[in-house]
């Protein structure tokens, strides 16, 4: 029963900020998902509805690095400004989801702006 409640409260903090936020190909949305090992992050024009440029942590593969959740949340940032730079992207608009702007959402967002997106 407490995890339906939860689920519900998250879709519906989910939906409250989805409905404040619209992408478009000039400025697309930055989508974040995260889950309790991984961190995904992707580039979505609202309007076709279509996935631009997406980035994970599992891209980031260095051999045996050991890294903090927020340190790997950082480098998906920086990891996905470079890609976005590679399909001529600057301006976007940030998608936190339902989670707080803070931790590993806050460290992929600083990572995206040092990479050279503009929020």
């Amino acid at each position: 029963m407490k995890t339906k409640d939860r689920t519900k409260q998250r879709q519906k903090r989910q939906r409250r900020v989805r409905s404040k936020i619209q992408g478009t190909k000039e400025r697309p949305r930055l989508s974040v998902f995260r889950s309790h090992k991984h961190i995904y992050a992707q580039l979505i024009d609202d309007e076709s509805c279509v996935t631009l440029v997406s980035a994970c942590d599992q891209q980031l593969r260095e051999g045996k690095v050991k890294r903090t959740k927020t340190e790997t949340a950082f480098l998906v940032g920086e990891l996905l400004a470079g890609k976005a730079s590679e399909a001529g992207i600057e301006k976007i608009v940030f998608d936190r989801g339902a989670y707080r702007f803070h931790g590993r959402i806050r460290a992929l967002a600083e990572g995206a702006r040092k990479g050279g997106l503009i929020f």
